[in-house]
């Protein structure tokens, strides 16, 4: 499973002109499921987003993670995250997770992450989203949960 997050002050998340998902101070995390992938991959990657530490100590360091600043976490599918650009000038995204696997897995991610944490906003699987967000920093990861990581 991939993970593109950014640190924000401020994201939300359109659906046919309505606002589904917002959060203030916190992370936006993309999340793409690749085949294979599994419920303990996603268990993983959501417990490294929760944990990276992106957001500034008292020294202006990159020391604290979500949980300890208690910021939100708005999560948006995304299997583009996923494209395999290698050659020519169109993805392949052969590498994607089956989409129903794929939501199935999405959702779990946001049911753990609702037991883990808040404030926690989702975007929807399979929609046409309109994404903005303000990114403090610029500060954005790429985190991944690879086949040998328990």
């Amino acid at each position: 499973m991939i993970a593109l997050i950014q640190r924000v002050s401020s994201a939300e998340v359109r659906v046919d002109g309505h606002t589904i998902g917002a959060i203030g101070r916190g992370l936006l995390a993309m999340i793409a499921v690749e085949r294979g992938d599994d419920e303990t991959r996603a268990d993983r990657l959501l417990t490294r987003v929760l944990d990276y530490r992106v957001f500034p100590d008292d020294d202006g360091r990159m020391n604290l993670s979500l949980r300890q600043v208690g910021g939100g976490l708005l999560l948006v599918p995304q299997f583009t995250l996923v494209a395999d650009t290698a050659r020519g000038n169109r993805a392949s995204f052969t590498a994607a997770g089956p989409p129903a696997a794929a939501q199935t897995l999405f959702e779990q991610v946001v049911a753990r992450a609702r037991e883990w944490h808040a404030p926690v906003a989702t975007g929807q699987f399979g929609a046409h989203m309109a994404v903005s967000l303000i990114n403090d920093g610029p500060v954005t990861f790429w985190l991944e949960t690879a086949s040998q990581e328990p």
